[in-house]
């Protein structure tokens, strides 16, 4: 599980900003927002322009480099702050798995190469190494990894090359943070599928649907989510199958659904096929959605255990404590990002109308 994350330097983020995931107030209801003693489902609102979509490419800047997952070109464009007086950007992970705690801190310039990095396990540095200077404390990594011969890293993270040319027992915390980070998974609600991370590529993004049973569920979940139409597939004049709404003449899905219903069938792909992630991020998820269908998406993926979800969104119907809890919202600014639990001096119950005190400005201090 990811237990803190922060950001300096990069894109809208001149300031360091970050999600300490272990400020987890004792609240009496919505337990199901927390998972093993960390934050686990959170919204996070803010105005235009200050940062959200950014935020997402922030926490998944780790996969470029620790993992061969699908980044889609272009996302990272214009990657330091343009007000950044540094020539680079700074992330810093913090992992917890079970007992153990991984820290993980490291830098990148506008090339998006790293700087430097350094790792340090329970508290004990494990390496730090600067990629300037060629130069660093390998004593830790060395001890760890008796017979790992780093001559032969290449321009490869020695974190990575670690990962994958060392015999350490399954369970150990480097490798639980690198299958973890391998499965972090960020997508927008949008007619497109543009993601990072889970996967290498998503050639079944079209196909899946034709998987037995798959149709049918995904009818169903159009239907629950106030869209009647029926579905079928025809396989057309080049040979391939492709999704129809059942109407008297059959119309391509892709060519007529509405951005929303585009929409729902990403999300529904990506809902099918990562079962196992880690950390899920969803950029301006109900960008095209009813508020009623907001709220029943949030209600479904935070009763999944087992993974961390952080959505970003405009909807203040959204802020109740009938669905999360004030340790669960969060509000960006320019400046910062705060739970609304620590925006306030107000001491927030469970009968307070978070919508209202939102748009009074009450977090806005």
């Amino acid at each position: 599980m990811l237990k803190l994350f922060e950001v300096t330097g990069f894109k809208n983020f001149k300031n360091k900003i970050g999600i300490d995931f272990s400020d987890v107030r004792d609240y009496k209801f919505n337990h199901s927002c927390i998972t093993d003693g960390l934050l686990g489902k959170i919204i996070v609102y803010g105005k235009n322009s200050v940062g959200k979509s950014n935020l997402g490419l922030a926490f998944f800047d780790i996969v470029s480099h620790l993992t061969t997952n699908n980044v889609t070109p272009g996302l990272y464009d214009y990657y330091l702050n343009v007000d950044n007086t540094n020539d680079y950007a700074e992330f810093h992970y913090v992992f917890v798995f079970n007992h153990d705690e991984v820290d993980y801190w490291y830098r990148k310039n506008d090339k998006q190469s790293l700087v430097c990095e350094t790792v340090s396990i329970n508290g004990d540095l494990l390496f730090s190494y600067d990629y300037i200077r060629n130069a660093g404390d390998l004593s830790g990594l060395e001890a760890l990894t008796t017979t790992l011969n780093l001559s032969f890293r290449g321009d490869d993270s020695i974190l990575k090359y670690a990962i994958a040319n060392s015999a350490l027992s399954d369970d150990h915390p480097l490798y639980q943070m690198q299958r973890f980070v391998s499965h972090m998974l960020w997508f927008r609600s949008l007619d497109e599928n543009r993601y990072i991370g889970y996967k290498a590529n998503s050639k079944d993004y079209y196909d899946f649907i034709f998987e037995e049973n798959m149709l049918d569920e995904f009818e169903s979940f159009l239907h629950k989510a106030g869209i009647p139409e029926s579905l079928i597939t025809i396989r057309d004049a080049d040979g391939i199958n492709r999704l129809y709404f059942d109407a008297k003449r059959p119309l391509p899905f892709f060519k007529v659904a509405s951005s929303g219903t585009k929409a729902l069938y990403t999300f529904f792909y990506w809902y099918k096929t990562a079962s196992d992630v880690s950390l899920m991020f969803i950029d301006e998820f109900d960008a095209f959605y009813h508020y009623e269908l907001a709220e029943t998406i949030v209600e479904l993926l935070e009763h999944m255990p087992g993974f961390q979800a952080i959505f970003t969104s405009h909807n203040t119907n959204l802020l109740s404590n009938r669905i999360m809890r004030p340790d669960c919202y969060f509000i960006l600014t320019g400046e910062k990002l705060t739970s609304f639990a620590n925006a306030t001096n107000r001491e927030l119950r469970e009968g307070h109308n978070l919508e209202k005190l939102y748009m009074s400005g009450e977090f806005n201090g």
